[in-house]
């Protein structure tokens, strides 16, 4: 019986990949369409809760784009020819996440056919208008990076590019935390604290995410000692996410009529307090510091596996912070009781439904094609594992 050649049983793998993400994305429009033509009635959104769970998964991957640029920024920015090989890698995929997460926006918020609309007029007074325009240039900056990346010719215009896009992406980061921060008609929103919570978070989200495509794509095997450094360094990241996040809630605490919105998110209610505690503190941070910094535990794998973790710890934050903060009521008047037959005062339950959910995992397989047809066309990976 003849020996199957090994590349050709990498390929056979990587096209069976490809099709089973191709699907998932198949999966996920039609769930789209399935809520168009139905209307949100059959999500598990309603008049309160009107971010569901594609909007989870929105945020995380536009979160995730900025901090996908990681290794290009180090390399570029900062001079470390170690991540030199992986910062093509670095920019697509920053491009690559930020597409899914805008595709999961544009068909969650219904009348897609209407982008164009959005597109071309603005009311710079809206913090949405002026994230269209950071979303925009940074596929913009995106772009020229890779060209000056790939191009031999142009290489050494990598730095400023690189200058450029490390300002764009804080800039796009503290954008999007604003969003919530500017919002006042929730009790978890309008603080300024979400804006640099945002940065921190892009930094290990993004980071996790690159790691684990990188570890996919990968022509070799990967360098042990290079996969501990990114170990740790994104336990330091997530060092700073869980310090960020503490003083969050500890702003929330300073303000009496936050009392009880932050015991409801971190004490009793269900199953906002366990997925935060569960999910993202156990889960998301500490299982993932103790497998990059525990000297017995620390190896190439563990950094994967923390990766994989902080990411579902991702998932669980947003959830928490989006859907906890849409189903508990808004406190208009501090210190009295608002009454009336619409519903004023409760607590909304939230069940994301199949078709969410699935539209929500499109948006990461639209990702995850986007980088893997990249890196087919253009000569992005390096011709060894790091």
């Amino acid at each position: 019986m003849a020996a199957i050649p090994a590349s050709m049983a990498h390929r056979d793998r990587g096209g069976l990949a490809v099709a089973l993400i191709a699907l998932v994305l198949l999966a996920g429009l039609g769930a789209a369409y399935y809520m168009e033509e139905h209307g949100h009635v059959v999500s598990g959104m309603n008049n309160q809760v009107v971010w569901g769970l594609p909007h989870v998964f929105a945020f995380f991957l536009i979160v995730s784009a900025s901090g996908a640029l990681n290794v290009a920024s180090i390399a570029s920015v900062f001079g470390e020819k170690a991540y030199k090989p992986l910062a093509p890698l670095s920019v697509l995929m920053a491009v690559a996440l930020l597409a899914g997460g805008l595709m999961i926006l544009v068909l969650d918020l219904g009348r897609p056919e209407r982008l164009l609309v959005a597109v071309t007029n603005y009311n710079f007074r809206s913090i949405f208008a002026w994230n269209m325009q950071l979303y925009t240039g940074l596929f913009a900056i995106g772009a020229l990076y890779l060209w000056v990346l790939l191009e031999r010719r142009h290489n050494r215009f990598t730095r400023p590019v690189g200058m450029l896009a490390f300002a764009w992406r804080v800039v796009l980061t503290t954008a999007t935390g604003s969003v919530l921060g500017f919002l006042v008609a929730r009790q978890a929103f309008g603080t300024a604290v979400l804006a640099p919570l945002f940065i921190a978070l892009s930094l290990a989200w993004g980071l996790a995410a690159f790691w684990i495509g990188q570890v996919a794509l990968a022509r070799g095997p990967v360098d042990d000692a290079f996969a501990r450094r990114i170990g740790r360094l994104l336990g330091l990241f997530l060092i700073v996410v869980l310090w960020l996040v503490a003083v969050y809630h500890g702003t929330n605490l300073y303000w009496a009529r936050q009392d009880a919105f932050e015991r409801f998110i971190l004490v009793d209610g269900a199953p906002y307090a366990q997925i935060f505690w569960g999910g993202f503190v156990l889960v998301g941070c500490a299982v993932p510091l103790a497998l990059v910094y525990h000297p017995r535990l620390a190896s190439p794998r563990s950094t994967l596996l923390a990766c994989a973790l902080a990411i579902a710890g991702a998932i669980a934050f947003v959830y928490v912070l989006l859907i906890g903060a849409q189903a508990y009521p808004m406190e208009i008047f501090p210190g009295y009781a608002a009454r009336s037959d619409f519903g004023d005062g409760r607590i909304d339950p939230y069940l994301p439904s199949l078709p969410e959910l699935l539209l929500g995992l499109g948006g990461i397989a639209a990702a995850a094609l986007i980088t893997v047809i990249g890196t087919r066309v253009f000569p992005i990976l390096p011709r060894e594992g790091r």
